[in-house]
């Protein structure tokens, strides 16, 4: 049960992207170990949600909770927490934040790989940009958006323009690559958010390499009908690709999915 009161609603930005959505990807022909490992980050994603609920809390109200007790506003744009969320053995990071005008979303996640991170041989791609992009360690990835609504709970993912993020640009194979490498193994600001928001990367892995595939055909037909265009400077193409979702759903597509492949 989703009990708690909404969020405070804010005023944010129209979404200029004209980007469709993408369908849910087929679960069926994942192999039994990956489909197992999924169930039980769904279950795992279940317990940050019931440990919360039993105090009155959510996933966003968690990150937001040092702010909102010191009685501070809400802004938009800000990242919550303020220097955002990093582990220094795995160089994960995240941050929350809000400033879209998606219905029913409240917010959204970003998340992020840093260098130290990622696995050996991966580079930026070659491109003449017009804005000089991050170098050493600073040269982070963009791996997704994880959408929350009013209530707290995700809703959607969705990959963005190089611009939005000041990343680097990795192409799709190398970031997908980096994806089992997110996770965050610490307590701030919350251990069931940082435990839920690892386990999003698993149960929803099938859905994110179909995201970040999405997002440089986007990309690269951008180029083609805007020859003589920086297309990661461009601020008519914010979100490259995106993706509703259910946590319940896709549990009980994984679980169905278990239960034929063992048949």
């Amino acid at each position: 049960m989703r009990s708690q009161n909404a969020l405070i609603q804010h005023q944010a930005s129209p979404v200029s992207s004209p980007i469709t959505g993408l369908g849910t990807p087929d679960l069926t022909a994942l192999p039994l170990v990956q489909l197992q490992a999924m169930q039980q980050a769904g279950l795992e994603i279940l317990t940050c949600y019931r440990v919360l609920q039993k105090s009155g809390m959510n996933i966003v109200g968690e990150v937001l909770r040092d702010s909102l007790n010191k009685g501070e506003t809400f802004y938009e744009f800000n990242h919550y927490p303020n220097d955002d969320v990093y582990d220094r053995e795995s160089h994960a990071q995240y941050y929350y934040h809000a400033h879209r005008g998606e219905v029913g979303e409240h917010g959204h996640f970003h998340c992020f790989l840093r260098p130290k991170g990622m696995p050996s041989g991966v580079s930026p791609i070659s491109y003449p940009a017009t804005d000089p992009w991050p170098q050493g360690d600073e040269a982070l990835s963009h791996l997704v958006a994880i959408a929350m609504d009013s209530y707290g709970y995700p809703t959607g993912l969705f990959t963005t323009n190089r611009w939005v993020t000041a990343e680097a640009w990795y192409p799709t194979e190398q970031v997908i690559q980096m994806l089992d490498r997110f996770v965050i193994d610490h307590a701030f600001p919350s251990w069931p958010v940082n435990r839920w928001i690892s386990a999003m990367f698993v149960l929803f892995r099938p859905h994110i390499e179909a995201l970040l595939n999405q997002r440089d055909k986007t990309v690269w037909a951008w180029v083609a009908a805007h020859p003589g265009e920086d297309v990661f400077e461009d601020r008519k193409l914010d979100i490259t690709s995106q993706m509703m979702i259910s946590v319940e759903d896709t549990l009980l597509t994984v679980e169905q999915a278990i239960t034929t492949n063992r048949v």
